[in-house]
Parts: C-alpha cells; sequence; structure tokens
C-alpha cells in the first residue's frame, strides 16, 4: 500500500466549517486518481473483503463508485449505487446520510430481502453515511456479508460501531497541525 500511503501523506488538508478535510483522489477526485493507486486499493479490497457469496456491491454516490466499479469488473459481482436523486422506482428506499460536515437524503434501489451485498466506501469519517446505508439495508432484509473503506479517519465518533457493524479498512488516519498521520498502515481497528 506504498502508493496509498505515498498519496495520503502528501494531501492538502482544507477546512470545512471547522471540520479539517484531506483532499485526496480516492475521496474528491482531485488530483487526478492514478490507474496505479487504483489498481493497488482494488487488489487490497479484493484481498481483504469477504466475497464469498455475494450477490450486489452496495456504495454510496459518488466517491464510491470508481473504486467499486473496478471491483465489479474484477469479481464479476453486479453495482448498486446508492444515489442522492430520488427516482421513485418500485421499491425504492429513503435513508437520511449525515456526515461531518452535510446531510443529504440518499436512495437505494436494487437491493431486496435476501439479498448478501458487500459495503464499500471511500473514506469512514464519522460513519454517518455508513450507518444510515446499513440501517437502510437492514429495513430492506438485505445481508450485510462485509463492509470495507479504503481510508478511516481516527479522530471522531463513528455512528457505523454505534450502529453496530465494523468496517474493515485499508489504512487509518488522523489530521493533526495541519498534515494527515497514518495511525495504522494495515487498516481495521
Amino acid at each position: 500500500m506504498e502508493k496509498l500511503k505515498e498519496s495520503l501523506l502528501d494531501a492538502p488538508i482544507i477546512e470545512k466549517e471547522g471540520y479539517h478535510y484531506f483532499v485526496h483522489p480516492i475521496s474528491d477526485g482531485v488530483p487526478m486518481l492514478r490507474p496505479e493507486l487504483l489498481r493497488e486499493i482494488v487488489i487490497k479490497i479484493i484481498r481483504k473483503a469477504e466475497l464469498d457469496d455475494v450477490d450486489k456491491i452496495v456504495t454510496p454516490a459518488a466517491m464510491g463508485i470508481h473504486l467499486s466499479t473496478a471491483v465489479s469488473l474484477m469479481t464479476d459481482i453486479p453495482l448498486v449505487v446508492v444515489r442522492k436523486r430520488q427516482y421513485g422506482l418500485e421499491g425504492e428506499v429513503a435513508l437520511s446520510q449525515v456526515t461531518g460536515y452535510s446531510e443529504n437524503e440518499m436512495y437505494v434501489n436494487d437491493v431486496y430481502d435476501g439479498d448478501r451485498v458487500l459495503v464499500l466506501d471511500d473514506v469512514l469519517s464519522t460513519g454517518g453515511t455508513l450507518a444510515a446505508l446499513t440501517g437502510a439495508l437492514e429495513d430492506i432484509g438485505a445481508d450485510i456479508c462485509d463492509i470495507v473503506c479504503v481510508i478511516k479517519k481516527d479522530d471522531g465518533k463513528n455512528k457505523l460501531a454505534e450502529a453496530g457493524y465494523d468496517a474493515k479498512t485499508l489504512i487509518n488516519v488522523v489530521v493533526e497541525d495541519g498534515d494527515v498521520v497514518i495511525t495504522d498502515e494495515n487498516g481495521d481497528g
């Protein structure tokens, strides 16, 4: 995970309404995402995730899409994108997403009772998005086989853990004194 480590250590930090936020190609799409970084991350996700009998990969829009698309292509597991736009399709389920810096409604389509899903996302920060998503998946009756996030910010409240779920992560970081500091280069924890 050398490319991921290097890219995080070089990531600029911005402040958004009192929230210290690193700007990174995986979480923000800027600076540009180089294929060698994406490849390194996708291979690690495939090795780390519990993929046995998974029916669908579920990812929130927008920054989980590139990761999940690549994992879907490599594993032949179909992909469901949880959208910020309501389409009104039959079976659509709404959820409220609350993060450290925003609040939105999101909508799940194409996940059904009994589906076995891998939840995949770019960053676990406050856990608000994933807590809302896992709650919606539970309400649908889906079986959450695994949750994987590329990067975990270790410096805040984790609503996902409060909801009773743990996410596997590839690398854990904190933002200290305007820099990204790696707290666990192997993730999890």
